[in-house]
């Protein structure tokens, strides 16, 4: 049963969502098309609110829609989230800078004028630049590559090659055919371990999408195979026990809040994601408890979707932590947002012996494009030696 909290915090977003849809509708009819021929105010805002609208459409109808109307309206609405995102931002600046111009006299007389049509098809077409090369920049992801020393021996072994990869968010928007060109490029760089740090999957995990998923999968190879752990996702969409059967299904183990010692020269550990306990309601273990019984002596390597509370894996000695999550902020500026909440939203950080990588991540979550950052796979080179 939903509480009243969830529900008048859910109206408040809604009409919020409303409300600024409204501004963007309003600012788009004055400024552009109230100009164009043929086009009655009644038209526009029936085609304008259907695409605002459209996400959430299709999110609270799938189970009655056809799913290739189901499908449609879930990518328009995703796009429009990021055509919605920057549509904001600019009219939002010039309105701001007509209004403060009214003290300051230095913005030109024809940007002032909101009912400009030709700064109004200048915003449409900055927007439409931004978004379009969003798009083609997420479809394209970079190596990323770190050479890093752990300080301690690991058996026989003097190196180790780790191919990381996080939030594929694999789902309607993120197809199947990514993931295939994902294990191409990880088979290339022929890797000892892959690891997969959550939201393998989006909310959606019984799409038809995943049909495939498990095969293409098992074309997977390294020398000590490919782990796990669950990120948020997975959890949001009530699709934990799905997602480890599909991993599981293609012999992809996932540790959750467990440890596993591989080759007896190394130790991966595996944390639940710290947001599972919001639908569960059962709190992850304590990193002290899940170490239990690993000797520290080893290398111990950690998985963990969410970069935070990095005291923990600090002072229980682990040497590598691995996380995904932040996006690196996937549309500027967003960056901004998540270098607050993080103390390493992205990249190398060290803290003592301590190291932590974390990814910009593989897909994308909502829209399908980045600004100001790449999806990227991460290829670590570690060198042991005490």
């Amino acid at each position: 049963m939903t509480s009243p909290l969830v529900i008048v915090v859910g109206t408040v977003i809604f009409l919020v969502y409303c409300g600024l849809n409204y501004y963007i509708g309003l600012r788009g009819w004055q400024a552009l098309f109230s100009y164009v021929p043929f086009l009655s105010s009644k038209v526009y805002w029936l085609v304008f609110f259907l695409l605002s609208f459209s996400y959430l459409i299709s999110r609270f109808s799938e189970k009655f829609l056809p799913t290739v109307l189901y499908e449609g309206l879930t990518i328009a609405g995703a796009y429009w989230i990021a055509f919605m995102f920057y549509f904001l931002l600019l009219i939002s600046v010039l309105d701001l800078l007509g209004l403060f111009d009214r003290w300051l006299r230095i913005v030109p007389l024809d940007i002032k004028q909101s009912l400009n049509p030709s700064l109004g098809l200048s915003v449409f077409i900055l927007v439409i630049g931004i978004v379009s090369y969003g798009a083609w920049n997420a479809s394209y992801p970079r190596i990323n590559h770190y050479d890093i020393s752990i300080a301690k021996q690991a058996g026989a072994l003097k190196q180790l090659q780790v191919v990381m990869v996080s939030d594929i968010h694999l789902g309607t928007i993120v197809h199947h055919d990514h993931l295939l060109k994902l294990v191409n490029k990880v088979n290339g760089l022929k890797p000892d371990l892959i690891l997969f740090v959550g939201d393998v999957f989006d909310e959606d995990i019984e799409s038809k999408n995943k049909l495939q998923i498990s095969e293409t999968f098992r074309e997977l190879t390294s020398t000590y195979g490919s782990f796990a752990v669950l990120g948020n996702h997975e959890y949001i969409g009530g699709n934990a026990d799905e997602a480890i059967k599909y991993l599981g299904e293609a012999e992809v183990k996932v540790l959750r809040d467990s440890s596993q010692e591989i080759a007896g020269s190394f130790y991966l550990i595996g944390r639940d994601d710290l947001s599972g306990s919001r639908f569960n309601g059962v709190k992850r273990q304590d990193l002290k408890d899940i170490m239990q019984g690993v000797n520290r002596s080893l290398p111990l390597i950690l998985m963990d979707h969410q970069p935070s509370h990095l005291e923990e894996p600090v002072k229980q000695g682990v040497d590598l932590q691995v996380s995904g999550h932040t996006h690196n902020g996937q549309m500027f500026p967003i960056q901004f947002i998540t270098q607050r909440i993080f103390e390493q939203d992205w990249g190398l950080l060290h803290k003592g012996d301590f190291q932590l990588i974390v990814s910009s991540g593989y897909g994308t979550w909502g829209p399908p494009i980045r600004i100001g950052n790449t999806p990227e796979i991460v290829d670590i080179t570690i060198t042991f030696n005490q």
